[in-house]
């Protein structure tokens, strides 16, 4: 059965219930997606996913922003059946193939220039945790130092909030204590919170790492390909990292995920810390279309307005169950209260609108629609969104406000 079949015996709601039902009886709860969107997608292209029970959503999720082009984009389907029918392996980890050529190569057209005009590549496991863990293996071996510091919301070993603490660590660096094998910044910080971090922090972090001869590292598995406005976020600051953390979009919606690095830091003994899932030619062959697709129609550029014009939106009128709307370009988040937010997720659903929900406690709804999405489709999202969060503020200011509890020794209001 394809993913655009439905079994010939069951009727579209039927799968539709019965798929969840056996989901739900099969898998674990870790399941995240499933528990909030019961949505069952059978087709989907550019924006629109239609469900087995019949119903088209506009997908604002895209797969946690790593369809740049939306679901089954033409140049990307067109890609990956060249290589299928050239009859070319599917899996070659790190020997030479026409289609790992071709994936590099339009990579490092894209790097900012002074990284790639001395840069290396290396590909991992399919995930933006395996690419900062061979981030951290490379920083470790090129320095012979264990410490790993991070200015954001990154996996590694020590995690700082983007303010203040971030700003008394840099001092602390600047200052000659005891340097790290590198240091780790997000972009946008905070674990699906969209927190964007300040271009002075990034600069700074820069001119001290740089100073202390420190590996910069910039994780941009979540920011990259357009996303944000610029290629990659760490051109909205002006400097130029020594390493790059890159998965989610490069694989045009397969998964991939690579490190790119100064040549100099090339520290890794042949095999070190090599697994066999980084050798995926579908994945490279989507990829190298979505990059030049986004590179040759200025995507970047087009994800910069019309991120900008939702921003002015959703931030003109005022909702009693939105405390914060951020972002940068077609990555933005709308900051909640948990209820609310969950809330506001369900919905955006009844109204054909899928959303994720991120940050702590899931209190940030999440927009990352595709970076092909029109001028149309964008008005018809906003206007869902609205329309959803209305309905939450109406249903926000009528739930009583939880009495507090009495102290012990203080009498309450009269």
């Amino acid at each position: 059965m394809t993913l655009t079949q439905l079994p010939p015996t069951a009727s579209p709601s039927g799968t539709h219930d019965g798929i969840l039902r056996r989901q739900s009886a099969r898998e674990t709860a870790a399941r995240t997606y499933a528990r909030s969107l019961p949505v069952v997608p059978v087709r989907a292209r550019g924006l629109t996913v239609e469900g087995a029970d019949g119903r088209r959503y506009l997908d604002c999720a895209s797969g946690a922003g790593s369809l740049a082009l939306g679901h089954n984009h033409p140049v990307v389907l067109e890609a990956i059946r060249a290589v299928l029918d050239s009859g070319a392996p599917l899996h070659a980890p790190d020997l030479a193939t026409p289609v790992r050529e071709a994936f590099t190569h339009e990579l490092f057209a894209t790097l900012p220039r002074g990284l790639a005009d001395a840069a290396r590549i290396r590909f991992c496991g399919p995930t933006g945790a395996d690419a900062l863990r061979a981030a951290s293996a490379l920083l470790r071996a090129a320095t012979g130092r264990t410490e790993l510091l991070t200015l954001s919301g990154t996996p590694a070993e020590t995690s700082l909030a983007l303010s203040g603490p971030s700003e008394a660590l840099l001092a602390t660096l600047g200052s000659g204590g005891r340097a790290p094998a590198g240091v780790v910044v997000e972009p946008v910080a905070g674990e699906g919170a969209v927190l964007p971090a300040p271009d002075g922090l990034l600069r700074r972090a820069r001119d001290v790492t740089a100073a202390r001869a420190i590996p910069l590292v910039v994780d941009e598995a979540a920011t990259g390909v357009g996303r944000t406005g610029a290629f990659w976020a760490v051109e909205h600051s002006g400097i130029v990292p020594d390493v790059m953390v890159l998965s989610h979009a490069i694989g045009g919606s397969l998964p991939l995920a690579a490190v790119v690095h100064r040549a100099d830091l090339g520290a890794w003994p042949p095999g070190d810390g090599a697994d066999a899932c980084r050798g995926n030619q579908l994945a490279m062959a989507a990829g190298t279309a979505t990059l030049r697709f986004v590179r040759e129609n200025h995507l970047a550029g087009r994800a910069a307005e019309l991120g900008a014009h939702m921003l002015r939106r959703l931030r003109a009128p005022a909702h009693a169950c939105v405390g914060e709307v951020r972002g940068l370009g077609l990555l933005i988040g709308i900051e909640c209260t948990p209820g609310p937010a969950a809330a506001v997720q369900r919905e955006c659903l009844r109204r054909g609108l899928i959303v994720e929900l991120g940050g702590p406690h899931s209190s940030v709804v999440r927009l990352l629609p595709p970076l092909t999405i029109t001028d149309e489709q964008t008005e018809a999202v906003l206007d869902r969104l609205a329309d959803a969060l209305a309905a939450v503020d109406r249903t926000h200011r009528r739930a009583p406000t939880p009495s507090m509890p009495k102290e012990a020794g203080v009498a309450s209001p009269a």
